[in-house]
Formats: C-alpha cells, sequence, structure tokens
C-alpha cells in the first residue's frame, strides 16, 4: 500500500463525514425558520469544508503505522517530514533498504550527502531495525563499520550486505551475542568476510548466502559448526575456497546451492538431511554422505548424464527432480535395472562450443524414460554449433525401433536444438508411440531467445549453419513425425525465425542494413 492507497483511505473518511454533515444539517433545518435556516446551512458548509481540508481520519496508531509499513522506502520518508505521527512510526520502521537508487533525489546527490543520509536514517533507527539491506558503492570502509555498529543490534533477523568491496573485511565484532540470538538470515556480497574460531554459537541463523565473498574453506567451516539450525547454504562464486566440508552437526540443512566456485575441487557433506542439492563447477570429488532424502538435484559436469544413470538411482533412490547439464558427453547413456521410482521432472542440457562426438547417441536417452515410471515432464536442450551426427535427411531412412513400453505418466516433453540426427528423430518418435498419457510435444529446431512476433524484440543471431541444419529438422519432422502425432497430442515445431533469421542485405557502404525474406 502506497500513498495512492492512502489517499483513498482519505477520501472515504472525508465521505462519511459529509454524509454526517448532510444529515445534521437537515435534521437542524426543520426546527427553525426557513431564514435562519438557511443563514445556518451556509455558516454549517463553511465550517465543513474547513474540516474537511484539515483534519485526516482518526485511526488508532497502530493501524496508521501499519499503513505506513506497507509504504515504499521513499514515500514512507516524505510521509515522516508531514505528520508527527508518521515520523514516530519513521523513527520505528523494522525493514529498510538503502542504496543509491533509493536515496538519491530527481536532482544530482554528491557521494558525500549519500553517505550522510544514510548516517541520519541509520542513527534514528538503531535498535528497532529487524530487517536491514545495504546495497552500496563507493562507500568509505569508516562508514560501513559505524553503520554495522549503529544498526545491527539484538533483535534483528535479516542483514543483506553488498559494500563493492572486495578487500572490505567484514568485521565480526558486529556478532554480538545479542546479535547471534536473533539473526536468521544473512546475506554478503563483494566483500571479504573471515569468522574466527571464537565467535559463538548462532542459534536462529537458517540461512546464509555468501556471493563473490573472500573467505576460505576452513573459515566458512568453522562458521558452519556455530549455525546448527541453518536450513540453506547458497555460494556463488566464493573463489578461495578449494575443498568444502559441511560438518555432520547441520541435521536441519536441507538446501545447498553452489554456483561459480571455480576453485572448488572437493565437496565433503555429511549433513544427514539434504534434500535439495545445486551444482556449476568443475568438481573432482562430490561425496554428500546420507543422500536417502534427496528430492532435488541440479548438476553440471562433464559425462554428467551418464554418471547420473549409473549411480544416482541407488544413492538416490527419492528423487523428484533431476536437472544434468553437461558440456560433453562422450559415452552413451547405460540401459540398466536400476529406477528412479519417484523422479516426475527431468531436465537434460547438453552444450557443446561447437559440436558433440558422434559417438554419442541421443536414442540412447530413452534408458531414462524406462528407469522413470512417473516421469511426468521432459526437458533436452541441446546446444552446438554443427552437428555431426548422422542425419535422417539424405540418410538412411532405417529407424531403429524399441520394445514396447508404456508410460502412463509422460504429459509435457520440449526438445530444444532438435536436429535431422537420427537419434533425436529415434527419441521422438519412442516417445509418440510409448508415452500414452502424452498431451504436448514441442520441438524447437533452434536454441536461444526468440522474438516470438514482437516487433520490439528480436531473437538471438544464428549462423548459417546452425539456420541450414534447422531447416533440414522441419523437413525431418515432416517426413518422420508428423504422421506419428496422435490426435490427443499437441505438436508444436518452432522453425527460424522469418523476420530475424533471413537473410541480411547489405547497403551500397556494404553495410547491414535490415533482412530480406
Amino acid at each position: 500500500m502506497g500513498l495512492l492507497a492512502l489517499q483513498r483511505l482519505i477520501t472515504l473518511q472525508r465521505d462519511r463525514q459529509r454524509r454526517r454533515l448532510k444529515q445534521i444539517r437537515g435534521q437542524h433545518a426543520s426546527s427553525v425558520n426557513k431564514r435562519k435556516g438557511l443563514l445556518c446551512q451556509q455558516d454549517g458548509d463553511s465550517r465543513a469544508a474547513k474540516i474537511m481540508r484539515c483534519s485526516i481520519p482518526e485511526l488508532p496508531e497502530d493501524i496508521w503505522r501499519h499503513i505506513h509499513y506497507l509504504m515504499p522506502l521513499r514515500d514512507a520518508a516524505r510521509a515522516a517530514c508531514l505528520s508527527r505521527a508518521f515520523l514516530r512510526s519513521w523513527r520505528c520502521r523494522p525493514n529498510l533498504t538503502l542504496n543509491w537508487d533509493v536515496l538519491s533525489s530527481e536532482t544530482h546527490t554528491h557521494r558525500g550527502s549519500f553517505s550522510y543520509k544514510i548516517d541520519c536514517i541509520l542513527r534514528n533507527h538503531s535498535g528497532c531495525l529487524k530487517v536491514l539491506d545495504l546495497d552500496l558503492e563507493d562507500i568509505s570502509c569508516r562508514y560501513l563499520d559505524n553503520w554495522l555498529d549503529d544498526a545491527v543490534t539484538p533483535g534483528i533477523e535479516e542483514l543483506t550486505l553488498t559494500p563493492y568491496k572486495r578487500k572490505y573485511n567484514v568485521p565480526c565484532s558486529f556478532l554480538s551475542d545479542g546479535v547471534r540470538n536473533s539473526i536468521q538470515h544473512l546475506e554478503l556480497g563483494i566483500c571479504t568476510f573471515r569468522p574466527t574460531a571464537e565467535l559463538g554459537p548462532l542459534r536462529s541463523l537458517t540461512s546464509l548466502c555468501l556471493c563473490t565473498v573472500r573467505i576460505t574453506g576452513d573459515e566458512l567451516e568453522s562458521f558452519l559448526s556455530n549455525a546448527l539450525a541453518l536450513e540453506q547454504l547458497e555460494l556463488f562464486d566464493c573463489k578461495e575456497i578449494v575443498c568444502l566440508k559441511i560438518p555432520c552437526v547441520l541435521r536441519q540443512l536441507g538446501y545447498l546451492k553452489i554456483f561459480g566456485c571455480w576453485r572448488l575441487q572437493v565437496i565433503e557433506s555429511k549433513a544427514p538431511n539434504l534434500s535439495s542439492f545445486f551444482l556449476t563447477g568443475k568438481i573432482s570429488k562430490v561425496s554428500l554422505g546420507e543422500t536417502l532424502h534427496m528430492k532435488n538435484l541440479t548438476m553440471h559436469r562433464k559425462n554428467v548424464v551418464c554418471y547420473a544413470r549409473a549411480e544416482f538411482p541407488c544413492v538416490m533412490p527419492n528423487l523428484e527432480t533431476l536437472v544434468l547439464s553437461s558440456g560433453e558427453e562422450v559415452v552413451s547413456t547405460p540401459m540398466l535395472s536400476s529406477k528412479f521410482f519417484y523422479l516426475k521432472h527431468l531436465s537434460i542440457d547438453i552444450s557443446s562450443a561447437l559440436s558433440f562426438s558422434s559417438s554419442y547417441d541421443y536414442f540412447s536417452l530413452v534408458s531414462f524414460l524406462d528407469a522413470s515410471p512417473c516421469l511426468e515432464t521432459l526437458i533436452l536442450n541441446v546446444t552446438q554449433q554443427l552437428m555431426k551426427h548422422e542425419s535422417v535427411v539424405g540418410g538412411s531412412s532405417h529407424l531403429r525401433q524399441m520394445p514396447e513400453h508404456q508410460h502412463c505418466c509422460l504429459k509435457s516433453v520440449t526438445i530444444t536444438g532438435f536436429s535431422s540426427a537420427k537419434g533425436l528423430v529415434e527419441l521422438a518418435c519412442y516417445i509418440l508411440s510409448n508415452a500414452v498419457s502424452l498431451e504436448c510435444l514441442t520441438l524447437d529446431t533452434l536454441y536461444g531467445f526468440r522474438c516470438l512476433g514482437k516487433k520490439d524484440t528480436t531473437c538471438i543471431p544464428m549462423r548459417d549453419c546452425i539456420l541450414r541444419e534447422a531447416r533440414r529438422a522441419v523437413t525431418a519432422i515432416r517426413a518422420y513425425i508428423e504422421d506419428k502425432v496422435p490426435p490427443t497430442v499437441q505438436l508444436t515445431v518452432l522453425k527460424p525465425c522469418s523476420r530475424c533469421h533471413a537473410r541480411p542485405r547489405l547497403s551500397e557502404s556494404g553495410s547491414y542494413v535490415g533482412f530480406s525474406v
């Protein structure tokens, strides 16, 4: 609720006052003579106009405070300048988000006045903040230390600090005894954090997020050992971590996400109840300990598709969502007897800067379908510059067959980067023949962003070799797939865009000026 909602509330109160005044004037006019009544009516109108101009609705203070709390920060600060009631509410406001966009005015604001504004606000709110978000850039470290001392006090529940200074060392002193007892969410970005072994227990901390933070694996392990209530841990671009060890005392930890920590080589987790794990990076060793509770897994690594099919059904039998991303697949997916009994959503992304090994057989992905009796959605993304697999266009027209196996739950299948590769065509035909509950099949012959016919956007540019293969893919779909689509299945074929992917025409100067179909 912002200023507009406040104005509506005041208007509603004024309408009620206006109706009440009309009733009073009508009762008064009936008891006096006409002339005197007319004079009283005119005088009443004048007084009523003054009342409506000067008064505001009479509401309990807690309601006004709640209205003020729901206002955007800038509107709340402006309202505090006009009303003592709002000023008191402003100084008790429990949540603050302070950044350049929020605090800068329409006119130019110098960094010095910007720091002064933050200093005044945090001093006035000391002791009452529960949520504080400081997204600051080009601010002196001296200011940052003072603000943490003033604003981060016992009772605070969420703190987000992004100083954009890799060398700024966030002082552990702000985690006093009272703060450690109350803080529930801590997020640090683009800074240095060196927790010491003397740091006491963080009894309420349930969520920790470190983004581009300089912290070693030993320092992080020491910090985690004090956060026994931790439920979520996210690490982004923390380059000093080589070995990540998660102690067994984190019995509440259910969510672990690691992205872009490119020097990280070893992950050893002993958290017994981990249920969601997201990993991107070249990790040589991953040990997750007890994984019976694992339900959501996202992993990016070389040959992860083959690895996941061979290893995960046995160690993670309760998986429900599996997202795999690989930059290289050489070994085809093996056909095994192990099952993903509870897997409902499967996404496989195979991306290459040039092309995949022709030895990899797309048709072998049938192994995942046969191993997942409850699978509902399948997303396959194939990204490559050159398609070197055998094509069904101009090549062999004989398609391999697999023993019939009904898939009763599979409803939606999307293949992006669909080409004329024989294995992909065979996979699509297998799905159409065996997925008895299939509702929609989407075959996108390209990949990346599409304009979808919007005039103000354009599709991602594509090389000529990719566009030529996309046209061959359309030919393969018409020849081998369209006639196999049951009437209950909606087939969507996304072709190259006639506007964005047509050949560019050259101007007289030799520069590209547009597209001609």
